[in-house]
Order: structure tokens, then sequence, then C-alpha cells
């Protein structure tokens, strides 16, 4: 068994190359052979974001505190809040981050096939975001 105390693993900023905004990166664990499973705790700021990306084996996100949006390529944008299940499924194209105004944190748990768990693609745009959730597409509204 490997014990990985509170506090014992530095945070990490996410890279201005794949995130817009301030994101702190928290990792959790990371895949010990044979396993290939990691999991980490991601922080999004007010407005950030990540860059669209796929994930060769899929993603589930739980939403651990606040608000964020998350879009699927050609879907519109979603409301996810505290509580919330999110499956991306392999190769789908998606981003996830806070809502405009409110920060939101979320566990990230991904597979990687031949070491690879994530596929960075462009960044999105300040138009995109901005297109907010639908009415339909919030929690309560």
């Amino acid at each position: 068994m490997e014990l990985k105390r509170a506090g014992s693993q530095p945070s990490l900023k996410g890279p201005e190359e794949h995130f817009t905004g301030t994101v702190r990166i928290d990792p959790l664990n990371s895949a010990h052979e044979p396993s290939r499973v990691s999991v980490a705790s991601v922080t999004f700021e007010p407005g950030a974001r990540s860059a669209w990306h796929t994930h060769p084996l899929g993603q589930t996100l739980v939403v651990t505190a606040g608000c964020g949006w998350t879009q699927c390529e050609g879907e519109p944008i979603v409301e996810i809040r505290a509580g919330d299940v999110v499956w991306c499924p392999p190769g789908h194209k998606h981003w996830h981050g806070a809502s405009a105004t409110t920060s939101m944190t979320h566990i990230a748990i991904q597979e990687a096939r031949d070491g690879i768990n994530v596929v960075w693609l462009e960044k999105v745009t300040d138009e995109e975001y901005s297109a907010g959730p639908a009415p339909s597409a919030t929690h309560g509204h």
C-alpha cells in the first residue's frame, strides 16, 4: 500500500498552452503498472478553462465544489455543479472549466493508452466561452 498524505504533493499551475486563466492542478495519484489510471484535483478560477482536448480511453469528472461549464464539440455548453459526475467518452472533443463568475473544482480520472491520457487541441476562444450555457442546460433554470 502507498499512502500519500494530504499536502505531501506540490500543486502545479495549469500550463498556459493548455489552459486559459488561473488553474491549479493537485495530483492525487499516478498510474503504477499495470494500472493506467491517474487522478488529479483541478481548480479553475472564474473564467478559467481547459483547451479543447480528447482522452484516448475517456475521462470521468467528479465536480467537488463550485459551478462550472463543459462542452462537447457541436453541442451547447452545459452547467456543472458540485456533486455532478461527467463521463467524456474516448476520443470525444470537449473542454471544461469554471463559469464566468464562480470557481469550480473537479476530480479528473483518466486512463492512459500507450502512456498518453490526454491529447491537447486548440484553445477555447473567448467567443466560444462567452456563449455560456443555454437556459435549459443549467440546473433549476
